[in-house]
């Protein structure tokens, strides 16, 4: 089906679902659009049936898709927004971006009422009635508490077991004798598995903050010894503030003045902001899901089962990054006005995360257990791991079940010349797949990385990042040399100032905000897939996820903190927020 449009003086861009056609023989065949007609616009459809390309026997149908992609490919073009980032899309607004991704209206309006509360510290009305906000508020100070962070608050990814003791940190058994609570040494801790360390090296040496000559703003590095003691509680027992040791750098420890201890841990936990929104939210699931985003418009026709599976995944993806590059991340944007690392400072984050990235570090499975994290009889309450797992299964199961409908054999999957060059557009990563599992596993890590991996790291910014000493977003004394020298007094002008605190505020409350008309994990409302396997898939799909939303449900039953940032009923299918 061919349908063009002709510009008249009015604006009157047209939204289309989809076309359905009756045939003279009384049956119905449906061309699904779900695209922009904009000025003078010409649109081919094929029907609804996903094909692959070696699947396409006809010169006209090869000769459609081929000039489909020519033209994605002059749209979405590759820019790099700085060097030794990943690669975003070549628009400077918003506005300059494909019709088809941009925020709907609705959606626009949304994003631009977030932001304008952002900017007025007045409108932002802190009330602790959400559960886990006023658990922090009450309980920040404990070491419990910043303990239990390290699993279950919003960057569970930096924690790793810790097997050896690094130069760079020397805690001795003398040192920490007094945490150890089972009669072993810290050697024999370490050999029990005991032990575990969140090491922020990548923040030595980032540039603070000094946009604002009127206030100095300091970053740290700290080393962060931990200890599952006989409850099973993760508890920290040391900590050095920068990576360097020596007499200027002391090694905190709970046995300490109440305000030295106290202090360190502000910082490990301002330290943990800085990597969790730079590292963690900003690199490994937004701009990641942008390069997705691209090579998926640029490199498979809307007919492609897999372009079909993919885009509810991308949705609005680069439209939020986009917004980001322009009010958010730039120079003087939110980034710049609230946290330390502003002022260029979460630039050198990410590149310098960049160099260590890997393709592996997105397998979900893989990276638990990279950091010595999967056990659960070793850690029994490390809630980000279990409800992940269970999510990762479910994607991987669907996945699996639409691979299988189109790939009858690993052969189909290497004669697929557009997944091969979807696969090699996506810079730093394998340049081909050549198996039928190895695209499962490649699609599963879209999707969950997308959807799943966003949520659980997004979502819970304004529970736990919204009592200010619990997740500072700058520092304005530098880190302590000496111990014996801190009071109230120092920790409150440590603190950010109230404009600071304000501008952070803002940010974490709108980016913990579901959408009114959101789309959660499972929902596909637009129906891109006509076949009746797909359907029953997806069928599949949801009747797997209700099922985890009930296990996580009847789990948080009763609890103090409550775990849900991985139920699928609070993760949004894409990266738009």
């Amino acid at each position: 089906v061919k349908i063009e449009k002709k510009k008249y003086w009015v604006h009157d861009d047209w939204y289309c679902k989809y076309i359905t056609v009756k045939t003279p023989y009384g049956d119905y065949v449906e061309f699904p659009c779900f695209r922009w007609l904009v000025d003078d616009k010409e649109v081919i459809l094929r029907d609804g049936r996903a094909r692959l390309p070696q699947h396409a026997k006809t010169r006209v149908a090869k000769q459609h898709r081929r000039k489909e992609l020519e033209q994605r490919q002059k749209t979405y073009r590759w820019k790099e927004w700085h060097p030794g980032f990943p690669m975003s899309i070549d628009a400077k607004a918003h506005s300059e971006l494909p019709r088809d991704i941009q925020f709907d209206s609705e959606k626009g309006v949304d994003f631009v009422l977030n932001y304008s509360k952002m900017n007025v510290c007045n409108n932002v009305k802190v009330t602790a009635c959400v559960l886990c906000t006023e658990y922090v508020m009450e309980h920040w100070k404990e070491d419990f508490m910043f303990g239990y962070q390290f699993l279950n608050g919003c960057n569970p990814v930096v924690i790793r077991k810790c097997t050896e003791i690094p130069d760079k940190f020397p805690v001795t058994q003398k040192i920490v004798e007094d945490s150890l609570e089972r009669g072993l040494t810290l050697e024999e801790e370490l050999k029990e598995g005991n032990i575990f360390i969140a090491d922020y090296e990548l923040l030595d040496g980032v540039t603070p903050n000094s946009t604002d000559p009127c206030t100095l703003q300091y970053l740290a590095a700290p080393i962060c010894l931990l200890y599952k003691n006989i409850q099973n509680k993760i508890m920290p027992i040391a900590i050095q503030l920068l990576q360097k040791p020596g007499e200027d750098n002391p090694i905190f420890l709970p046995s300490d003045d109440e305000y030295d201890w106290l202090l360190a841990k502000i910082w490990v936990r301002s330290s943990d902001f800085h990597v969790h929104q730079t590292v963690t939210h900003l690199l490994r699931t937004h701009l990641i899901s942008e390069v997705f985003g691209i090579a998926l418009f640029r490199q498979l026709p809307a007919v492609h089962p897999v372009f079909k599976l993919l885009l509810p995944h991308i949705r609005f993806t680069i439209a939020i990054n986009t917004k980001a590059r322009e009010q958010l991340i730039c120079e003087c944007g939110l980034f710049d006005k609230a946290n330390g690392t502003g002022g260029g400072g979460h630039v050198e984050l990410v590149q310098k995360s960049m160099k260590t990235f890997t393709y592996r570090s997105l397998c979900f499975p893989e990276a638990i257990k990279a950091r010595g994290m999967d056990s659960k009889e070793e850690l029994p309450y490390y809630f980000y791991r279990d409800d992940g797992y269970s999510v990762w299964e479910a994607v991987t199961s669907f996945v699996t079940d639409v691979v299988d409908i189109y790939y009858d054999k690993d052969e189909t999957v290497q004669e697929d010349a557009e997944i091969q060059a979807f696969v090699k557009d996506v810079c730093k990563f394998p340049k081909s797949l050549q198996t039928k599992e190895q695209l499962v596993e490649y699609l599963t890590i879209v999707i969950f990385t997308a959807s799943a991996q966003h949520a659980a790291v997004n979502f819970g910014q304004f529970d736990w990042c919204s009592w200010i000493p619990n997740s500072p977003p700058t520092m304005r004394k530098p880190p302590p040399t000496k111990k014996g020298e801190v009071d109230l007094k120092y920790i409150v002008e440590s603190l950010p100032d109230r404009g600071r605190s304000c501008w952070h505020l803002g940010a974490v409350w709108a980016l913990s905000q579901f959408q009114e008309n959101e789309l959660f994990l499972g929902m596909y409302p637009d129906e891109h897939f006509i076949e009746k396997p797909v359907k029953e898939a997806m069928a599949k799909f949801r009747k797997n996820l209700a099922e985890v939303v009930k296990v996580i449900k009847s789990r948080n039953e009763g609890k103090k903190l409550p775990y849900y940032y991985f139920s699928p009923d609070r993760i949004p299918n894409s990266v738009a927020v």
